[in-house]
């Protein structure tokens, strides 16, 4: 049943990652009594205490990505080639390897810091500068480590949730871990701060034309929805992908069968 719901899971990622837009929302959100007035209020989530502050924020992230991001990242996809938008992918991918390879070594993983460092040096050499990944095609991969999983690592195991304005979804964990994974990526060090503001642009940009065709699959409550997206995932993320228990086995994710097909739960 692991294996299954882990084909499941993965099928997922390119969804959940849209919890960590630099934008918490992509589409209008409504408050926990909005819909059937006959349905029972929500029970509050432990995991978010400061629940009411969080959603003015995501309210307030949703206007921003609706009147700003999401028109841009429309025009970018419509005007940017396929091989041009895979190219930048590759590009901001390979400068994250660096944090990678660096929050590895802090967990004790020698051995994906090892991969992320390949992955860098083969990428960045080979693949010009990043923008082709050849490393992938030589079965070269390494788990993303950021920061916050570090802390986690370290014994931060449970942490709040919380919305921050532009930066969207964190916990407080993974708010903390934030300065030094921006001293980690190498952006930060370019000194032409023109230069410097249009790359962290065009990747903001990038992740969210990516995903502009995901948005389909969200439903009902859409801050719920991106608050327990953004904790399973990175539970799944600390644990380095091993789930434990089956994170479908709940009522918040409702699949059709154009989601999951029977072929994922084959024996």
């Amino acid at each position: 049943m692991q294996t299954q719901a882990r084909s499941a899971w993965q099928k997922l990622l390119p969804l959940l990652l849209l919890s960590t837009l630099s934008m918490g929302g992509c589409a209008s959100t409504g408050s926990p009594q909005e819909g059937n007035a006959s349905e029972p209020p929500m029970a509050a989530d432990p995991q978010d205490p400061w629940e009411g502050f969080n959603r003015r924020v995501f309210e307030f992230n949703d206007v921003l990505d609706r009147y700003a991001l999401k028109p841009v990242a429309q025009g970018y996809n419509a005007v940017t080639p396929e091989p041009v938008q895979t190219g930048v992918g590759n590009f901001f991918s390979n400068l994250g390897e660096i944090r990678t390879a660096l929050n590895s070594l802090l967990q004790g993983k020698s051995a994906n810091a090892g991969l992320a460092t390949s992955r860098f040096l083969i990428n960045s050499t080979v693949g010009i500068g990043g923008l082709l990944d050849y490393a992938t095609l030589m079965e070269i991969t390494a788990d993303k480590e950021d920061f916050g999983q570090t802390l986690a690592v370290w014994g931060w195991d449970d942490s709040r949730y919380l919305v921050l304005p532009l930066l969207g979804p964190r916990t407080l964990r993974d708010a903390s871990g934030l300065p030094v994974d921006f001293a980690a990526h190498p952006i930060t060090y370019i000194d032409d701060h023109q230069l410097r503001a249009g790359l962290t642009a065009l990747d903001i940009i990038h992740l969210r034309a990516d995903l502009l065709d995901q948005e389909s699959l969200i439903s009902g409550d859409r801050y719920r929805f991106v608050r327990d997206a953004y904790l399973q995932r990175r539970q799944f993320q600390v644990n380095d992908g091993e789930l434990g228990d089956d994170p479908f086995a709940m009522d918040d994710f409702d699949f059709d069968d154009t989601d999951v097909g029977d072929d994922d739960f084959a024996d």
